[in-house]
Formats: structure tokens, C-alpha cells, sequence
């Protein structure tokens, strides 16, 4: 259709510039008499035929129905590619960092708990010491080389108190060794316990010595009334090993207690108890 008039020729220009529009009325059901027009509008080309517009009627009838929602005018998948949703992480993300979040969590609390237990020191102090038995007689070593020979029998005790509120502990100790001029004429197995949490006892551990050889050592030893005749100064030394069951295995402190005692044995204090509440020291 080629224009004639002025009027023709500017509503082709303006055909030209009008998008392709759908319409649709909202309603369930086009009425008798409507009639909807669509307006195509085709690009121009230099090899193209002049514009030409067209109005095509949309037929209808009375029982035409048809759902708004079933009629897509944009492309879904352009909006799925604008979507933020689709660049969220996988599942799998999320539940690795629940796990790492959990475990620094978990690794705090057992850090916290860890030191709030090394505050909780347990508390030893040594009473006294009773030797039973303190006899030195003329011998010799396995080697026959003869020596003064030395035999006590001597009992150690000691209170041991877990202050901790919330865990017990599991108690061991090194030998307790009885020394006389850097010899040990005595020592003692401590048998292993456990204490519970806030609670004490009393401990007592046998410190024996069977024909032990002093090498010259004894010279202020009788060998002759199988006694000391003059006041001996000897020495006792352990460690004390505590472990406490925090949570579990996962947290389990340690504490060492290191005991030295000086003790001087006099010749009249045989069967007696001599209290040692002055004399070691704990490290």
C-alpha cells in the first residue's frame, strides 16, 4: 500500500517506530462485540518493499477462556540468569561450616575449661614420718666387698587435697626415696587412687631399706649397738604426679608436685612419730 497523502506518509513513519505489543484483557472472557487489535511493525530494510501496517483482528467467541498466568510475554530464563538465588552456595558449604564454626566453638570452651582447671592446683602437705626400725650391722655387698649395712623400716604420711569443683583426679607418685650422704638406704611405691572432686585424705606409704650398703658413709653410725648414736640428717624426696579428668580425655591437666623434706633422726625418736610440717618444701 503506497501513500498518497501527507497524513498517510507520517502514520507509516510512526508505524515504523511502534514496538510489538501483546494485549490481553485481565478477564476470563472476551465479551460479544470486542475486538482486539494487534499492531505489527516490521523493521526497515534499504531492500525491503515500503512500510506496510497491518491490523489483524483477533477472532473470538463466547465460551473462549483462557488463565492470565498461562501466558509467559517474558523469558524465564533471563530472569533465572538474573536470579541471586542461583549463586548461593551449595548445601554441602553450609554444612562444612557448621562443622568448622562448631569446632572452634568446641576448641574454645575446652581452652577455657583447660585453664580454669590449672587454677585448681592440688594442695599436698606432708605430716610426719615414723621410723619403726633403724638398725646398721657389719656386711657386705653382693660383690663381697664388706660395708656397714644399714636396715630401717619407716612409714610416710601425707594429706592430699583436689580442690577442683567440677573434676576428680588420678593420683601417682614417683619412689619415695629415704637418703643418707647421697645414698638411698629407703624408698617407698605410693599406691595409685583416685580422689574425687573437693574432697581429702590421708595418705600413708611404708619407706623400707633391707641391708643396704653405706660404703664408708656410716661413720656416724654405731655399728656395734645397730643403732645411730648421734642425731642423722636425712633427706626424702618424690614427685607427686595428679591428673584430672576435665571433659574426658579431650581435656585432662596435668600437675606435678615436687616434695623434698629434711629430716633429722635422733636416737630416742625410734617408734616415734616426728612431724615434718616445717621441713619440705614443694615445688
Amino acid at each position: 500500500m503506497h501513500a498518497e497523502t501527507d497524513s498517510e506518509v507520517t502514520s507509516l513513519s510512526a508505524s515504523t517506530r511502534r514496538p510489538l505489543y501483546y494485549v490481553q484483557s485481565p478477564l476470563g472472557d472476551f465479551h460479544d462485540g470486542d475486538k482486539i487489535l494487534t499492531t505489527a511493525s516490521f523493521p526497515s530494510s534499504p531492500l525491503a518493499s515500503p512500510h506496510h501496517s497491518y491490523s489483524i483482528p483477533l477472532h473470538h467467541h463466547k465460551d473462549y477462556k483462557e488463565p492470565w498466568n498461562q501466558i509467559d510475554l517474558i523469558d524465564e530464563s533471563f530472569l533465572e540468569d538474573e536470579d541471586p538465588h542461583n549463586n548461593a552456595l551449595p548445601r554441602r558449604c553450609y554444612f562444612l561450616a557448621f562443622v568448622v564454626e562448631f569446632l572452634l566453638l568446641f576448641t574454645l570452651f575446652s581452652l577455657i575449661l583447660l585453664g580454669v582447671s590449672k587454677a585448681m592446683k592440688p594442695k599436698i602437705f606432708v605430716k610426719s614420718i615414723m621410723f619403726d626400725e633403724v638398725r646398721v650391722q657389719a656386711g657386705a655387698d653382693a660383690s663381697g666387698v664388706t660395708t656397714d649395712m644399714i636396715t630401717l623400716n619407716s612409714t610416710l604420711k601425707f594429706t592430699y587435697h583436689n580442690i577442683g569443683t567440677f573434676f576428680g583426679v588420678q593420683v601417682s607418685a614417683t619412689p619415695l626415696n629415704l637418703s643418707y650422704s647421697e645414698i638411698v638406704i629407703a624408698s617407698g611405691d605410693m599406691e595409685e587412687f583416685h580422689q574425687s572432686r573437693t574432697s581429702e585424705r590421708l595418705v600413708s606409704v611404708a619407706v623400707i631399706g633391707k641391708t643396704i650398703p653405706l660404703y664408708g658413709s656410716g661413720a656416724s653410725l654405731s655399728s656395734t649397738t645397730g643403732m645411730a648414736t648421734v642425731p642423722v640428717h636425712l633427706k626424702l624426696n618424690f614427685v607427686l604426679r595428679s591428673r584430672a579428668y576435665v571433659l574426658g580425655k579431650l581435656v585432662e591437666p596435668k600437675f606435678y608436685k615436687r616434695v623434698e623434706c629434711s629430716i633429722t633422726l635422733y636416737p630416742n625418736k625410734i617408734g616415734a612419730s616426728i612431724p615434718l610440717n616445717k621441713s619440705c618444701t614443694y615445688d
